[in-house]
């Protein structure tokens, strides 16, 4: 069965590539073929609660053309479309119309969420907010409303995912929003850069000078006028919120400092955990996070050890490993959350 599951797989790849081609450089092609049901496998759903039956129920009966599913083309995991796909298998039907996508495992689940929002079958809100928070994770430099439109949530609910999931997601100076345009998140330093670049060459135009600051030139504009009327570049208020900002950058830099220690803590504490210590799948998982357990003066120790020659090859290693943990950490999160959300319902019934 496995034998015939994989020839069946390379077979489908090998039509690709007579249909397909090599990429373009597009996310998704404009093509559309149909390939056998049996090469593809199931993709990274955004759907906490798993494929909705009766859906795939009603997909068996309607007699309208469906659209084609989204497949990735490396990995031959469907991105959208696992109803159609189920509904198709359950009909009889051997193959199926795809549209492939070329992309990053994150970029592909990005694509997914959009895919889901748009139409088929709605996500709850508690898929799009799970959705919304795994996208922060992969995508931090795209803005809250790019975010909030993939996922179909409001900025302000993705600004409140983001702040509550800062400890692992890193901080970036700047953002691409829906138009692709990047806007930094630190409006007072574009300002100072704005009115230096205006010193250095006032027969600049706005546009030039916003290119070179990496702001609007709205905001040249608002500079430039402030500096005739012999003001400083930033508003008073904004200046305030920069001195706050910084304030608050101090404290949160002193507690990742002494939150530094803490997973030795914390490993130590799993460890004394009875629900852990007595089965044998829980003494494994402490002796695989034991064996992770790194610590900042150990790193320079673990680089020097490395060979010259296997620094790509241990590189690489690092780098799959550390998306392997990532995507453990994201579905961990995601079932606190419904745990969460379980508690309180319970609360609130009580």
């Amino acid at each position: 069965m496995a034998h015939a599951e994989s020839s069946s797989w390379q077979a489908a790849r090998d039509q690709i590539s007579v249909e397909e081609g090599p990429a373009n450089g597009q996310k998704t092609s404009s093509r559309i073929t149909r390939i056998p049901i049996a090469s593809l496998r199931p993709g990274n759903s955004p759907r906490l609660n798993g494929e909705d039956k009766a859906h795939i129920a009603w997909l068996m009966e309607t007699q309208a053309s469906l659209p084609p599913i989204l497949v990735d083309r490396r990995t031959m995991r469907v991105i959208d479309g696992m109803h159609r796909l189920r509904a198709a298998s359950l009909k009889g039907q051997s193959t199926i119309a795809v549209e492939f996508f070329d992309g990053s495992q994150a970029d592909a689940f990005l694509r997914g969420v959009e895919a889901n929002v748009t139409h088929g079958l709605p996500l709850s809100q508690a898929d799009r907010r799970a959705a919304a928070g795994r996208i922060v994770a992969s995508h931090p430099q795209m803005s809250d409303r790019a975010i909030g439109e993939a996922a179909g949530l409001a900025a302000r609910t993705v600004a409140s995912i983001r702040r509550r999931s800062t400890d692992g997601v890193p901080q970036l100076d700047a953002r691409v929003g829906r138009d692709g345009r990047i806007r930094p998140l630190d409006g007072v330093a574009g300002r100072r850069r704005v009115a230096k670049l205006l010193a250095e060459q006032p027969r600049a135009s706005l546009r030039q000078v916003a290119r070179a600051a990496g702001v609007s030139p709205a905001t040249v504009g608002d500079v430039r006028r402030r500096l005739r009327r012999g003001q400083g570049p930033v508003p008073d208020r904004q200046r305030q919120d920069d001195a706050a900002g910084e304030t608050s950058a101090t404290a949160g830099a002193s507690r990742k400092e002494a939150n530094a220690a803490q997973p030795a803590l914390v490993l130590e504490k799993l460890q004394r955990d009875p629900s852990l210590r007595h089965n044998e799948q829980g003494r494994r998982l402490l002796l695989l996070l034991h064996n992770n357990a790194v610590r900042a003066e150990e790193r320079s120790i673990i680089i020097a050890a490395v060979p010259p020659h296997c620094s790509v090859l241990v590189a690489q290693l690092a780098c799959q490993y550390a998306q392997m943990w990532l995507e453990i950490q994201q579905e961990l999160h995601e079932r606190a959350q419904i745990i969460a959300r379980g508690m309180a319902d319970a609360d609130s019934r009580s």
